[in-house]
């Protein structure tokens, strides 16, 4: 996959506001931005049609598939429930995740944080 294939995936690496989250939204899912977070270079790709795209995207720009979580953001709701944790990426039973959310609440909170510093 080159960069051309999805030019409309972004990485943030610097604050997003929600009125941007939102374009986003409307252009593919109405209400709903997926987004990949990774974890140790702390920063998400946005803007994908699916959360493989986004973590394929962000792979071949160096990051590793064990720090890439699937998430979704809500760009409307303005309370914590605007992140969810939920994307087949996520599924890892060798990892210990063996389902599509987030299974270790650490993890979920390095992941919130993570959105919180990059989106407002």
């Amino acid at each position: 996959m080159s960069p051309h294939e999805h030019p409309e995936i972004l990485i943030v690496v610097q604050k997003i506001s929600r009125g941007e989250l939102k374009k986003f939204a409307e252009a593919r899912f109405g209400d709903m931005v997926k987004a990949v977070v990774d974890i140790e270079k702390r920063l998400m790709a946005v803007g994908g049609e699916m959360h493989a795209d986004e973590e394929a995207f962000l792979m071949e720009r160096g990051s590793e598939q064990r720090n890439l979580w699937g998430i979704n953001l809500y760009p409307d709701v303005l309370t914590e429930e605007w992140l969810e944790f939920d994307s087949m990426i996520n599924v890892r039973p060798r990892h210990g995740n063996r389902s599509r959310g987030i299974d270790e609440v650490a993890l979920r909170e390095v992941i919130r944080k993570i959105v919180n510093d990059l989106a407002s």
